[in-house]
Protein backbone atom coordinates (compact mmCIF):
# COMPACT_ATOMS: atom_id res chain seq x y z
CA UNK A 1 0.00 0.00 0.00
CA UNK A 2 1.50 3.04 -1.28
CA UNK A 3 1.15 6.62 -1.22
CA UNK A 4 2.07 10.10 -1.83
CA UNK A 5 3.45 11.31 1.74
CA UNK A 6 1.86 14.37 1.24
CA UNK A 7 -1.60 13.30 0.07
CA UNK A 8 -4.46 11.91 2.45
CA UNK A 9 -5.07 8.23 2.19
CA UNK A 10 -9.19 8.44 1.28
CA UNK A 11 -11.06 5.54 2.90
CA UNK A 12 -14.25 5.46 1.38
CA UNK A 13 -16.09 2.45 2.93
CA UNK A 14 -16.36 0.51 6.21
CA UNK A 15 -15.17 -2.30 4.34
CA UNK A 16 -11.73 -0.94 3.46
CA UNK A 17 -11.84 0.15 6.45
CA UNK A 18 -11.74 -2.88 8.48
CA UNK A 19 -9.64 -4.41 5.84
CA UNK A 20 -7.05 -1.83 6.68
CA UNK A 21 -7.22 -2.75 9.92
CA UNK A 22 -7.12 -6.47 9.96
CA UNK A 23 -10.52 -7.07 10.77
CA UNK A 24 -13.16 -9.36 9.68
CA UNK A 25 -15.45 -8.12 7.35
CA UNK A 26 -18.10 -5.57 9.17
CA UNK A 27 -21.54 -7.17 9.46
CA UNK A 28 -23.18 -4.02 7.67
CA UNK A 29 -21.93 -2.15 4.85
CA UNK A 30 -22.82 1.03 6.22
CA UNK A 31 -22.14 1.04 9.69
CA UNK A 32 -19.90 -0.59 12.05
CA UNK A 33 -18.71 -0.91 15.98
CA UNK A 34 -15.23 -1.61 16.51
CA UNK A 35 -13.62 -2.32 19.54
CA UNK A 36 -10.53 -0.65 19.74
CA UNK A 37 -8.22 -3.65 21.49
CA UNK A 38 -9.19 -5.89 18.83
CA UNK A 39 -6.91 -3.47 16.33
CA UNK A 40 -3.21 -5.18 15.81
CA UNK A 41 -2.42 -4.19 12.51
CA UNK A 42 -0.15 -0.57 11.92
CA UNK A 43 -0.75 1.40 9.12
CA UNK A 44 1.87 2.30 6.01
CA UNK A 45 4.13 4.80 7.77
CA UNK A 46 4.37 6.52 4.15
CA UNK A 47 0.78 7.68 4.95
CA UNK A 48 1.16 10.47 7.21
CA UNK A 49 -3.08 11.41 7.27
CA UNK A 50 -6.32 9.78 6.20
CA UNK A 51 -9.54 11.05 5.05
CA UNK A 52 -12.45 9.11 6.45
CA UNK A 53 -15.85 9.51 4.32
CA UNK A 54 -17.93 8.57 7.20
CA UNK A 55 -18.99 10.11 10.64
CA UNK A 56 -17.20 8.78 13.64
CA UNK A 57 -17.91 8.53 17.16
CA UNK A 58 -15.44 7.17 19.30
CA UNK A 59 -14.36 6.55 22.88
CA UNK A 60 -10.40 6.22 23.47
CA UNK A 61 -8.46 5.62 26.95
CA UNK A 62 -4.98 4.61 26.93
CA UNK A 63 -4.34 6.87 23.90
CA UNK A 64 -0.30 7.97 23.88
CA UNK A 65 0.60 10.43 20.93
CA UNK A 66 -0.82 12.94 18.81
CA UNK A 67 -3.59 13.27 17.03
CA UNK A 68 -4.57 16.30 14.58
CA UNK A 69 -7.92 17.25 13.31
CA UNK A 70 -8.23 19.97 10.36
CA UNK A 71 -5.31 22.62 11.80
CA UNK A 72 -5.25 21.72 15.30
CA UNK A 73 -4.06 18.80 17.37
CA UNK A 74 -6.55 16.87 20.12
CA UNK A 75 -5.29 17.10 23.28
CA UNK A 76 -6.18 13.89 24.74
CA UNK A 77 -5.02 14.12 28.37
CA UNK A 78 -8.43 14.08 30.09
CA UNK A 79 -10.80 14.06 27.80
CA UNK A 80 -11.73 10.54 26.19
CA UNK A 81 -14.42 11.20 23.69
CA UNK A 82 -14.02 12.67 19.65
CA UNK A 83 -16.23 13.18 16.72
CA UNK A 84 -15.05 13.10 12.84
CA UNK A 85 -17.56 14.10 10.50
CA UNK A 86 -16.38 12.78 6.52
CA UNK A 87 -14.13 14.31 4.50
CA UNK A 88 -12.20 16.15 7.45
CA UNK A 89 -8.15 15.35 6.96
CA UNK A 90 -6.91 13.33 10.30
CA UNK A 91 -3.20 13.17 11.02
CA UNK A 92 -2.16 10.56 13.38
CA UNK A 93 1.40 10.12 15.09
CA UNK A 94 1.06 7.05 18.07
CA UNK A 95 3.92 6.08 20.27
CA UNK A 96 4.93 2.66 19.77
CA UNK A 97 3.84 -0.28 22.23
CA UNK A 98 0.16 1.57 22.96
CA UNK A 99 -2.65 -0.58 24.42
CA UNK A 100 -5.51 1.26 23.23
CA UNK A 101 -9.27 0.26 24.44
CA UNK A 102 -12.30 1.83 23.77
CA UNK A 103 -15.14 1.51 20.93
CA UNK A 104 -15.28 3.00 17.92
CA UNK A 105 -18.76 3.90 16.31
CA UNK A 106 -18.23 4.23 12.33
CA UNK A 107 -21.46 5.28 10.29
CA UNK A 108 -21.75 5.71 6.79
CA UNK A 109 -24.20 8.59 5.92
CA UNK A 110 -25.97 6.65 3.16
CA UNK A 111 -27.06 4.79 6.46
CA UNK A 112 -28.97 7.68 8.09
CA UNK A 113 -30.20 9.33 4.47
CA UNK A 114 -33.58 8.21 4.82
CA UNK A 115 -34.31 9.38 8.22
CA UNK A 116 -34.25 12.63 10.37
CA UNK A 117 -31.14 12.25 11.42
CA UNK A 118 -29.37 12.69 8.06
CA UNK A 119 -30.50 16.56 8.51
CA UNK A 120 -30.19 17.03 12.13
CA UNK A 121 -26.81 15.87 12.24
CA UNK A 122 -25.36 18.71 10.62
CA UNK A 123 -26.64 20.69 13.99
CA UNK A 124 -24.48 18.78 16.34
CA UNK A 125 -21.54 21.39 16.39
CA UNK A 126 -18.61 18.34 17.29
CA UNK A 127 -19.43 17.36 14.21
CA UNK A 128 -18.68 20.09 11.65
CA UNK A 129 -15.08 21.86 13.84
CA UNK A 130 -11.49 21.68 14.62
CA UNK A 131 -11.82 21.29 18.14
CA UNK A 132 -9.01 20.87 19.86
CA UNK A 133 -9.45 18.46 23.07
CA UNK A 134 -11.56 15.45 22.95
CA UNK A 135 -14.57 15.64 24.88
CA UNK A 136 -14.07 15.21 29.13
CA UNK A 137 -16.72 13.11 30.47
CA UNK A 138 -17.16 11.81 34.68
CA UNK A 139 -17.28 8.56 34.99
CA UNK A 140 -21.20 8.31 35.24
CA UNK A 141 -21.27 10.01 31.99
CA UNK A 142 -18.73 7.62 30.44
CA UNK A 143 -20.71 5.39 32.04
CA UNK A 144 -23.69 5.98 30.42
CA UNK A 145 -21.97 6.53 26.91
CA UNK A 146 -20.79 3.25 26.93
CA UNK A 147 -23.75 1.18 27.72
CA UNK A 148 -25.23 3.02 24.49
CA UNK A 149 -22.17 2.12 22.72
CA UNK A 150 -22.55 -1.56 23.57
CA UNK A 151 -26.23 -1.50 22.74
CA UNK A 152 -25.16 -0.20 19.48
CA UNK A 153 -22.50 -2.99 19.27
CA UNK A 154 -25.31 -5.83 20.66
CA UNK A 155 -27.88 -4.89 17.80
CA UNK A 156 -24.91 -4.65 15.16
CA UNK A 157 -24.09 -8.53 16.40
CA UNK A 158 -27.39 -9.66 16.08
CA UNK A 159 -29.57 -10.82 12.81
CA UNK A 160 -30.35 -8.19 10.40
CA UNK A 161 -34.04 -7.84 10.27
CA UNK A 162 -36.60 -5.50 8.93
CA UNK A 163 -35.94 -3.91 12.62
CA UNK A 164 -32.35 -3.29 12.74
CA UNK A 165 -32.00 0.06 11.28
CA UNK A 166 -34.45 1.62 12.80
CA UNK A 167 -33.18 0.16 16.43
CA UNK A 168 -29.39 0.90 15.29
CA UNK A 169 -30.22 5.17 14.66
CA UNK A 170 -32.02 5.27 17.97
CA UNK A 171 -29.46 4.08 19.58
CA UNK A 172 -27.23 6.96 17.62
CA UNK A 173 -29.44 9.19 17.92
CA UNK A 174 -29.45 8.59 21.80
CA UNK A 175 -25.77 8.80 21.34
CA UNK A 176 -25.68 12.00 20.28
CA UNK A 177 -27.84 13.60 21.83
CA UNK A 178 -26.13 13.03 25.75
CA UNK A 179 -22.79 13.76 23.82
CA UNK A 180 -24.49 17.25 23.05
CA UNK A 181 -25.51 17.38 26.74
CA UNK A 182 -22.09 16.83 27.82
CA UNK A 183 -19.99 19.27 25.28
CA UNK A 184 -22.54 22.17 26.74
CA UNK A 185 -21.50 21.20 29.84
CA UNK A 186 -18.32 21.28 28.86
CA UNK A 187 -18.53 24.53 27.64
CA UNK A 188 -20.20 25.90 30.83
CA UNK A 189 -16.89 24.52 32.90
CA UNK A 190 -14.29 25.53 31.19
CA UNK A 191 -14.76 28.74 31.53
CA UNK A 192 -11.88 30.17 31.79
CA UNK A 193 -10.71 28.78 28.09
CA UNK A 194 -14.37 30.62 26.58
CA UNK A 195 -13.79 34.15 28.26
CA UNK A 196 -10.36 34.11 26.74
CA UNK A 197 -12.34 33.57 23.60
CA UNK A 198 -14.74 36.21 24.12
CA UNK A 199 -12.11 38.26 25.41
CA UNK A 200 -9.73 37.74 21.93
CA UNK A 201 -13.18 38.47 19.79
CA UNK A 202 -13.56 41.47 20.97
CA UNK A 203 -10.02 42.74 20.78
CA UNK A 204 -9.94 41.20 17.33
CA UNK A 205 -13.49 42.96 16.34
CA UNK A 206 -12.09 46.75 17.46
CA UNK A 207 -9.13 46.51 16.11
CA UNK A 208 -10.69 45.37 12.93
CA UNK A 209 -12.99 48.51 12.78
CA UNK A 210 -10.65 50.93 14.07
CA UNK A 211 -8.18 50.17 11.57
CA UNK A 212 -7.45 49.63 8.07
CA UNK A 213 -9.04 46.14 7.79
CA UNK A 214 -12.89 47.14 6.54
CA UNK A 215 -10.68 48.97 3.11
CA UNK A 216 -8.34 46.32 2.38
CA UNK A 217 -10.61 43.25 3.12
CA UNK A 218 -14.43 44.13 3.88
CA UNK A 219 -16.86 43.46 6.05
CA UNK A 220 -15.44 40.63 8.38
CA UNK A 221 -16.81 37.14 8.01
CA UNK A 222 -17.59 34.45 10.39
CA UNK A 223 -14.43 32.26 8.31
CA UNK A 224 -12.11 34.94 8.53
CA UNK A 225 -12.86 35.68 12.46
CA UNK A 226 -12.63 31.97 13.26
CA UNK A 227 -9.55 31.58 11.49
CA UNK A 228 -7.82 34.38 13.08
CA UNK A 229 -8.92 32.92 16.47
CA UNK A 230 -7.91 29.57 15.60
CA UNK A 231 -11.27 27.89 15.78
CA UNK A 232 -13.83 26.60 13.50
CA UNK A 233 -16.95 28.66 12.16
CA UNK A 234 -19.32 26.30 14.42
CA UNK A 235 -16.92 26.03 17.45
CA UNK A 236 -16.85 29.69 17.81
CA UNK A 237 -20.78 30.35 17.27
CA UNK A 238 -21.66 27.47 19.79
CA UNK A 239 -18.69 28.75 22.26
CA UNK A 240 -20.12 32.27 22.05
CA UNK A 241 -24.32 31.40 22.37
CA UNK A 242 -23.08 29.38 25.49
CA UNK A 243 -21.62 32.40 26.77
CA UNK A 244 -23.54 35.41 25.24
CA UNK A 245 -26.65 33.50 23.79
CA UNK A 246 -25.40 35.14 20.32
CA UNK A 247 -23.96 33.77 17.31
CA UNK A 248 -20.48 34.99 16.01
CA UNK A 249 -22.75 37.21 13.48
CA UNK A 250 -24.31 38.81 15.63
CA UNK A 251 -21.46 39.56 17.64
CA UNK A 252 -19.95 41.50 14.12
CA UNK A 253 -23.59 43.27 13.55
CA UNK A 254 -23.08 44.40 16.93
CA UNK A 255 -19.22 45.85 16.69
CA UNK A 256 -20.55 47.41 13.31
CA UNK A 257 -23.34 49.40 14.68
CA UNK A 258 -21.21 50.34 17.60
CA UNK A 259 -19.25 51.96 14.88
CA UNK A 260 -21.64 53.22 12.75
CA UNK A 261 -22.91 55.21 15.93
CA UNK A 262 -19.79 56.63 16.83
CA UNK A 263 -18.87 57.87 13.00
CA UNK A 264 -22.78 59.53 12.77
CA UNK A 265 -22.15 61.18 15.95
CA UNK A 266 -18.83 62.69 15.44
CA UNK A 267 -18.63 63.22 11.87
CA UNK A 268 -20.58 64.84 8.80
CA UNK A 269 -20.05 61.66 6.70
CA UNK A 270 -23.05 61.17 4.87
CA UNK A 271 -25.19 57.77 5.22
CA UNK A 272 -23.72 56.32 1.73
CA UNK A 273 -19.98 57.95 2.91
CA UNK A 274 -20.12 55.74 6.00
CA UNK A 275 -21.53 52.50 4.81
CA UNK A 276 -18.15 52.71 1.82
CA UNK A 277 -16.00 53.51 4.85
CA UNK A 278 -17.72 50.09 6.96
CA UNK A 279 -17.20 47.83 4.10
CA UNK A 280 -20.88 47.92 2.70
CA UNK A 281 -20.88 47.65 -1.13
CA UNK A 282 -24.39 49.54 -1.20
CA UNK A 283 -25.31 52.04 1.17
CA UNK A 284 -29.27 50.27 1.62
CA UNK A 285 -27.46 46.93 2.80
CA UNK A 286 -26.06 49.31 5.73
CA UNK A 287 -29.21 51.22 6.58
CA UNK A 288 -31.14 48.20 6.46
CA UNK A 289 -29.07 45.95 9.05
CA UNK A 290 -28.56 49.96 11.18
CA UNK A 291 -32.42 50.09 11.54
CA UNK A 292 -33.35 46.51 12.13
CA UNK A 293 -30.86 46.42 15.19
CA UNK A 294 -31.95 50.16 16.38
CA UNK A 295 -35.46 50.41 15.18
CA UNK A 296 -34.04 53.64 13.50
CA UNK A 297 -32.48 54.67 10.15
CA UNK A 298 -29.03 56.14 10.39
CA UNK A 299 -30.07 59.76 10.05
CA UNK A 300 -33.06 59.10 12.55
CA UNK A 301 -30.16 58.36 14.95
CA UNK A 302 -28.15 61.49 13.82
CA UNK A 303 -31.36 63.80 14.63
CA UNK A 304 -31.73 62.14 17.72
CA UNK A 305 -28.75 62.25 19.11
CA UNK A 306 -27.84 66.01 18.21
Amino acid sequence: MKKETNSPYIINSISELHRLLELPKPKHPLVSVINLNEIKCHFDESIKSFVYNFYSVCTKKGFKGKLKYGQNYYDFDEGIMTFFSPGQVISTVVDEDIALSGIWLVVHPDFIQNYALAKSIKDYGFFSYAVNEALHLSDKEEAMITDIMQNIDTEYCSVIDGFSQDVILSHIELLLNYSNRFYNRQFITRKNASNDLLSNLEKLLLDYFNGNKVQELGLPTVLYISEQLNVSPNYLSDMLRSLTGQSTQQHIHDKLIEKAKEILTTTSLSVSEIAYQLGFEYPQSFSKLFKSKTNVSPLEFRSSFN
